[in-house]
């Protein structure tokens, strides 16, 4: 769709649209991610990578207490390598009916309350699969970010050529 074919109100909830379900698309790519966390801290401890609680002489059985401690650490963001000018979102529960299934699908993957139930090589092909579904998230989210930023450009443009008036907003007209 040609932002510059649009008439000024279809760019605007064109825009409102496209940021709306990006808004919806970072909440779920957020729980990918931190589930993906999850099952990675738990991978590196069955692999000697982190701490294996002293009663549980199976590496691959842990004490869920111990991963309920460990994640505020798991799932705390480090700091960005690459500072990028930050977009403002209001992150909650999707909004959109579509997302929020979306999500309650990705949360029956893996269950982690009991990631000691699953054997290493499940826990492996949920990260891959999680993984997959993010880059796809990720890829739809951007595609909603560029369209959000050619509405807004083409808006700022009519504005600044004279195409748009600001009185115009402010009458309703």
């Amino acid at each position: 769709m040609e932002p510059a074919r649009l008439e000024l109100e279809e760019l605007r909830l064109l825009r409102r649209d496209a940021l709306e379900q990006e808004a919806d698309l970072s909440y779920l790519r957020r729980l990918l991610q931190g589930r993906t966390d999850i099952l990675r801290a738990e991978l590196d401890r069955r692999q000697g990578g982190g701490p294996v609680p002293a009663a549980a002489p199976d590496p691959a059985e842990g004490d869920p207490g111990e991963l309920l401690d460990r994640l505020p650490a798991i799932l705390a963001d480090a700091p960005a390598s690459v500072r990028r000018p930050a977009r403002h979102l209001t992150l909650g529960p999707p909004r959109g009916e579509g997302y929020q299934r979306e999500a309650d699908a990705l949360m029956g993957d893996v269950q982690l309350a009991d990631l000691a139930a699953h054997p290493t090589e499940e826990l492996l092909a949920a990260v891959e699969r999680l993984a997959v579904h993010e880059r796809e998230v990720s890829g739809r989210r951007q595609r909603l970010q560029r369209t959000a930023d050619d509405c807004g450009a083409e808006i700022t443009r009519r504005y600044r050529e004279g195409e748009a008036r600001v009185d115009d907003l402010l009458t309703g007209g």
